[in-house]
């Protein structure tokens, strides 16, 4: 059988193509089951932010190309799923909103000239970069003030009268941003819903008011103006939340045939992927999106240059000081590198179909962040001394978003390795890639088998493989 086989190590394997492998005493069977088919595959990416957009507007026009051609460019990652916000965030430089007015019911005032020195020219480099192109979703933190109940950006509720106006929201969004050339693939209704304490920019739904938001309001506009846009709830953590949330919005049939899909985020757990939280909403709403818009390494100051830290169980998350009790041990200390390959794995393997890292680029400090919600990127950038640190997390998302294409199909396997994450799928173009996660410090044999032919190789002791078996019809 004609493979290629990447790996990213804690030894220093970047995205490297092996031909000779480490010894093993152990040996994992993996069998590929082409014939066994699951979700198509929409993408795998990173989000557009005002923290990120202002760094790369800081460095060199050199290490800007370099930074953009790592993510969308044909040599890199090639990115082709992406998200960024409307209105400000916490990883913005301060708050704003495309609606400044108070009282502007109909909008007259909007504009995204917030946008146009940072997020917009990112976005645009990158398409010009990218030879596929790649799907933006775009996400509120927060509609602005005056429409709240208590008239501030974080927290609070949108007042019923300005449902209406805050569904024209969206519509001018989507046709400023086309006007820059830009198309907007889908939305979420609202970035975490369930809020963040008040901490930065949030407005709280109810499943109920949501869904009441989406069906006589948000979806009727976007179907009256003949939008192909993709309107996905939820948007926040997945866990048992997320059940009570699909059944309100998919149990009204007028709504559930506006929500084009569900969004959740990974910060409910350092480790736990809650495959019977995702397998609900895939028995719930069938044939429905399924998609990853956030993750990120939250909590934390990245490391400079140190590799061996992102391979290290150090990292902690808000959970590790802010958890209740009763969910602490959801929130152990955990390593960087493998909390991202056993998440998208475990996405994949229950019927996530996306998965979009959070910011792309952050700097030293974690920012900027105007509250000072630090977090660690895939690279990070020293402005001031104009260098650019491509972390291990940027070659760990790279084996997922390189390899498996848009209109990929996940497949079956059978994998005898217990310590072995497995998970694959088959390319548009006949290619499979086998993705194989070994967290052990010990090599491991495989055994890879697709039909009657076989391969052997191994994988290095913590550390990610691509396997690409190409041409297989």
């Amino acid at each position: 059988m004609e493979v290629e086989i990447f790996e990213t190590s804690a030894n220093g394997n970047q995205l490297t193509r092996l031909t000779e492998f480490p010894g093993s005493e152990t040996k994992a069977e993996i069998s590929i089951l082409p014939e066994q088919e699951f979700q198509s595959i929409v993408g795998f990416g990173g989000s557009f932010t005002e923290a990120s957009a202002h760094l790369l507007n800081r460095v060199s026009k050199e290490n800007r190309n370099r930074v953009l051609e790592a993510y969308f460019g044909e040599s890199g990652a090639r990115y082709s799923l992406t998200r960024t916000h409307m209105n400000s965030c916490d990883f913005s430089l301060g708050n704003y909103s495309y609606a400044p007015v108070d009282g502007d019911m109909e909008l007259l005032h909007f504009s995204v000239k917030e946008d146009m020195d940072d997020i917009i020219p990112m976005i645009k480099d990158a398409r010009a970069i990218s030879k596929e192109g790649f799907n933006i979703i775009s996400s509120p933190w927060t509609a602005p003030p005056w429409m709240k109940d208590n008239k501030d950006w974080r927290g609070g509720k949108l007042l019923p009268e300005y449902y209406n106006t805050w569904a024209l929201f969206f519509s001018k969004y989507l046709d400023a941003y086309r006007a820059e050339g830009i198309d907007i693939w889908g939305v979420t209704v609202e970035n975490e819903p369930l809020g963040n304490d008040s901490n930065w920019e949030s407005m709280h739904y109810t499943p109920h008011e949501m869904t009441e938001f989406v069906k006589n309001h948000l979806g009727p506009r976007m179907k009256s103006e003949g939008r192909n846009v993709k309107i996905l709830g939820f948007d926040q953590n997945r866990d048992e939340q997320l059940k009570i949330w699909v059944d309100v919005m998919f149990g009204d049939e007028i709504a559930g045939d506006y929500f084009d899909g569900t969004a959740v985020h990974w910060y409910a757990s350092t480790f736990e992927y809650f495959p019977e939280a995702l397998q609900y909403v895939v028995n719930k709403a069938p044939g429905k999106h399924l998609i990853n818009t956030e993750a990120c390494v939250d909590a934390q100051v990245p490391r400079w240059k140190d590799d061996a830290w992102y391979w290290s169980e150090e990292a902690t998350d808000w959970g590790w000081t802010w958890a209740p009790e009763d969910q602490k041990y959801l929130h152990p200390k955990y390593v960087p590198v493998y909390r991202y390959a056993r998440d998208i794995i475990g996405c994949l393997n229950n019927g996530v179909d996306g998965w979009v890292d959070w910011n792309m680029v952050l700097d030293r400090q974690g920012g900027p962040n105007w509250a000072k919600n630090w977090c660690v990127a895939p690279v990070i950038a020293d402005p001031e001394q104009d260098e650019i640190y491509f972390t291990p997390l940027y070659y760990t998302l790279s084996h997922f978003s390189r390899y498996i294409r848009p209109g990929a199909v996940r497949i079956g396997f059978m994998n005898t390795g217990d310590s072995l994450m497995v998970t694959a799928a088959r390319n548009p173009d006949g290619s499979i890639a086998v993705i194989v996660f070994n967290p052990e410090e010990e090599a491991k044999g495989v055994h890879l088998t697709l039909h009657e032919k076989s391969v052997e190789f191994a994988i290095n002791g913590k550390a990610l493989q691509t396997i690409l078996i190409k041409g297989h019809e």
